[in-house]
């Protein structure tokens, strides 16, 4: 964990998000259940759509529901969250690579503001328990709008602000920012987005309680860094979701093997480890367990830095990619799990996905069938350039990802690459950096909606870490097209554009093994990025067990 903000580029990551699930940042309105359902959650509030021409949505919150310090949770905490995702204040002029060069840029997030960015200020009402959204734009994606993020109250106080309504009487009286005349940044929001952007940034458990405060059912207690993440119940938090279980206990146990003996002995209830043939084969000796098995919602991916020098060149971005052995990979990693498993083809769509199968055969992916040294030789002799030298960053914590760049490493030198090991167990901080060459990590999504695109592939996306401008415009159109066939276009279009321009390969769509205790019952498979975690008001836990 590395931060209590997962909606940030460097708070981006798996754990952190797991930490925001569990304690309301991601699922206040609603969330995918294990068949990648979207199912609304009424515990705080409801949400109508209004309208559709223009599109116009009302959130309207629960009489009563209060944050887990025992304030109220009110429309300006509302109001809040639709400044953060919407982008509305910002007059930011941004250069290719996504840095500002002039304007302001309030609110830093990891994906993007398209779609919302087309919303006015909303209209407050039912005594400060409501918001409507009106759009100007249609918006694709407009029921996972989650407009509850940091506590309004909170936020003000850091900012330097009375209260709530201090923050949402300030937002109010500021205009919509326009690139095009750029204003001088208003030190009081600028104070409160640059706490939002980096105050929950954490190295340990937090001192100040206000970065504590939540508005799902659980509450971070305690975080011993590199061991473990307690929680318990959030004693103000009422609703269905609220947990049976009184404790939640996260345990930090990198190595695979590791996680299953503290299964089999009794010091974890659920290993969620990483899928490999020999933890399979673990997990299946253990005894009084379940295993649980599919495909994740995510993909492993080699990305080239578009800012390194050593790929300007469009003929050595190719000749690399001339050279990974992805079958070599899938065959090591992934077919042990699933023996149907083949190489990913696709930057937007996986195999089980009824677009993958049509986008495979225009995007392109074909030229990157096999290995190809000597055609990767021959490329790198029209343009000129002799034992090109490629640093990729990993995470050598994480045993797949070292088998990834040490079979990559090995076949790109019979092409004559002289890859670099940049691997680092910090590698999530250092991927916005761009001190490299090339990446190798993985994606995991919610598996429902289409945000990822404009994250991944819009310039100044706040996924886009390797600085891939090319899909700018058809990017932005996913989220504000209505028409599903036209959003289907428009994605094989940027999937096309991705492939030709060598932005990189996917590797393999990853399989998922968990080990659970029969003694835990209510723990269902999910392959999205919320892991087991998905259901944990599901969860309980039995007292005895007999062997039979």
């Amino acid at each position: 964990m590395t931060s209590l903000n997962q909606n940030t580029p460097q708070g981006n990551l798996d754990t952190n998000g797991l930490v925001g699930y569990l304690t309301g940042q991601t699922n206040t309105f609603g969330y995918p259940d294990n068949n990648l359902k979207w199912v609304k959650n009424t515990d705080i509030g409801t949400y109508t759509k209004e309208s559709s021409d223009p599109l116009t949505v009302k959130y309207t919150l629960n009489k009563g529901v209060k944050w887990s310090d025992g304030q109220p949770i009110t429309a300006d905490d509302l109001v809040l969250g639709w400044a953060i995702a919407s982008g509305y204040y910002d007059d930011a002029t941004l250069d290719a690579d996504g840095n500002v060069t002039k304007g302001t840029q309030y609110f830093s997030i990891a994906g993007s503001t398209a779609g919302v960015d087309s919303t006015a200020y909303p209209t407050v009402g039912d005594d400060n328990m409501s918001i409507t959204l009106k759009y100007g734009t249609p918006y694709v994606d407009w029921e996972l709008l989650n407009p509850l993020a940091q506590p309004a109250h909170i936020v003000a106080k850091k900012a330097g602000l009375a209260d709530a309504a201090a923050l949402t009487a300030l937002l109010k009286s500021l205009p919509k920012g326009n690139p095009a005349s750029p204003a001088a940044p208003n030190a009081e929001l600028k104070k409160a987005a640059d706490f939002v952007n980096t105050g929950y940034d954490i190295t340990s458990m937090p001192t100040d309680k206000d970065l504590l405060v939540s508005a799902g059912p659980w509450m971070m207690t305690n975080w011993t860094p590199g061991q473990s993440i307690e929680f318990s119940q959030n004693p103000e938090y009422k609703g269905k979701l609220k947990p049976s279980i009184d404790k939640l206990v996260l345990r930090i146990i990198g190595d695979s093997a590791a996680q299953v003996t503290a299964l089999q002995n009794g010091e974890v209830d659920i290993a969620y480890p990483q899928a490999s043939a020999d933890t399979k084969k673990s997990l299946d000796a253990v005894s009084g367990i379940n295993v649980l098995t599919g495909n994740q919602v995510s993909y492993d991916h080699l990305d080239l830095n578009f800012k390194a020098p050593v790929f300007q060149n469009a003929k050595v971005r190719e000749a690399f990619l001339l050279t990974i052995p992805r079958d070599q990979i899938v065959d090591a990693i992934v077919k042990p799990i699933n023996p149907s498993a083949k190489p990913l083809n696709s930057q937007i769509w996986l195999p089980n996905q009824a677009q993958y199968a049509e986008t495979v055969k225009q995007n392109g992916s074909d030229a990157y069938s096999k290995v190809d040294i000597a055609k990767a030789k021959s490329l790198l002799t029209e343009a000129g350039v002799t034992n090109p030298s490629v640093k990729i960053l990993y995470n050598t914590k994480n045993p797949n990802r070292v088998d990834e760049f040490q079979a990559i490493q090995a076949s790109a030198k019979q092409a004559g690459f002289n890859v670099v090991d940049g691997g680092d167990p910090k590698w999530s901080s250092l991927l916005p950096g761009g001190n490299y060459d090339a990446s190798i990590f993985g994606w995991i999504s919610p598996g429902v909606g289409t945000a990822q695109i404009p994250q991944l592939f819009q310039t100044g996306g706040g996924g886009n870490y390797n600085n891939f401008t090319l899909a700018n415009d058809q990017a932005v159109a996913t989220q504000t097209t209505l028409d599903p066939n036209k959003v289907t276009s428009l994605s094989m279009e940027i999937d096309k554009i991705a492939f030709t321009n060598g932005y990189g390969l996917p590797l393999f769509q990853a399989a998922g093994v968990w080990g659970v205790s029969k003694k835990v019952d209510g723990v269902k498979y999910m392959g999205n990025q919320t892991g087991p975690v998905w259901n944990t008001w599901d969860w309980s836990v039995k007292t005895s067990t007999s062997s039979k």
